[in-house]
């Protein structure tokens, strides 16, 4: 859990950072694993009857290419990364579900290899069907132009 003790918590703020066990973020539901412990640094303060934290989440995950189904791993950043949560008698504020949205916000809906920089992905899409030399066909366009109208 990413909290915040009320009391701990002094007026000018401070600054939060550290590793998370990345079991909250529920990523086997959408077919990924966690790769690593989510990171997080930051600025906790007091504002308006909430608590407000900015700054940089991530988390590296475990995808499988939609084009070659070969798994890689994926940063998922946040940054900058903004959250407020009202205060609500409680003395423990939980920073938790504002970082498991905006990460799984951040995760591709259609995951591809070839989008990690460096890498290229080993599937290839065939320029024709079939293997042939692709023709070089008129558009329906010239067709068109081709018409007479009568007048």
């Amino acid at each position: 859990m990413i909290g915040i003790h009320l009391n701990q918590l002094p007026s000018e703020g401070m600054r939060l950072e550290g590793d998370e066990p990345p079991g909250f973020l529920d990523l086997e539901a959408i077919g990924a694993q966690p790769a690593g412990p989510v990171h997080y640094k930051l600025e906790v303060g007091l504002s308006g009857g909430g608590v407000f934290a900015t700054g940089r989440v991530a988390v590296p995950v475990e995808m499988t290419c939609v084009a070659c189904l070969q798994p890689f791993v994926f940063q998922a950043a946040v940054e900058p990364f903004a959250a407020q949560v009202q205060l609500d008698g409680r003395e423990l504020v939980d920073l938790t579900p504002a970082v498991r949205e905006e990460l799984l916000l951040a995760l591709p809906n259609h995951p591809r290899c070839d989008r990690i920089q460096n890498r290229r992905c080993p599937y290839h899409a065939p320029e024709t069907s079939g293997g042939a030399e692709p023709k070089n066909v008129p558009s329906a366009w010239d067709k068109l132009e081709k018409l007479k109208t009568k007048r």
